[in-house]
């Protein structure tokens, strides 16, 4: 509990850093932050630092050293808007079409993929490597970034939003284009 109180007051306090690796948080010296890596049928991969934003920290903070309740599953979604994530991007107006807009009738999945960490923790880091999720476009559509969320209803505004992130370079997809994003989420001790 008194980890938890002293990530919650250095957040409170605004001391904390964003850098290129995500939020640094010089007191407790705890790197977090992830990254996006995406390719478009199996080529060209790109990899792109997220921003873990506050719901998202809040999220981890609470189930990691408070007992919060634990949500089961995590989803990927990708959005068509030139959006700059911010810390106070949120689950409930993220998606929509006046900040993210998610694209949605854009893919074939009936749902926002899985982020299925099948291989666990390892080094500090989770991540989808061995599953990536998929998005089989049937139009053309660009894709300007990616985000994980707790809930698998695309263009949902339900749950948690833990991080997003807008790619260096939109993905221009044609129909029958498969994105593929995997999710690397690291937590050191610089």
């Amino acid at each position: 509990m008194m980890m938890n109180n002293i990530f919650k007051k250095e957040l409170n306090n605004n001391n904390y850093e964003l850098n290129n690796e995500g939020l640094y948080l010089p007191a407790s010296k705890v790197q977090l932050g992830g990254t996006f890596i995406h390719t478009v049928n199996g080529k060209d991969e790109q990899r792109d630092h997220n921003l873990v934003v506050n719901e998202g920290l809040d999220y981890i903070l609470s189930t990691a050293l408070a007992n919060g309740t634990q949500l089961g599953t995590w989803y990927v979604g990708i959005f068509k808007a030139n959006h700059t994530p911010t810390a106070g991007d949120v689950a409930s107006t993220f998606a929509g079409a006046g900040v993210a807009d998610e694209a949605n009738a854009e893919y074939t999945e009936a749902n926002r993929p899985t982020y299925n960490t099948t291989a666990g923790v390892s080094a500090q880091t989770l991540t989808n490597t061995l599953n990536p999720a998929e998005f089989t476009a049937n139009t053309a559509v660009t894709i300007f970034g990616a985000f994980l969320i707790s809930e698998n209803t695309k263009g949902g505004l339900l749950g948690t939003l833990c991080a997003n992130s807008l790619f260096a370079a939109s993905r221009p997809l044609q129909n029958a284009d498969v994105l593929r994003v995997v999710y690397e989420f690291q937590v050191q001790d610089v």
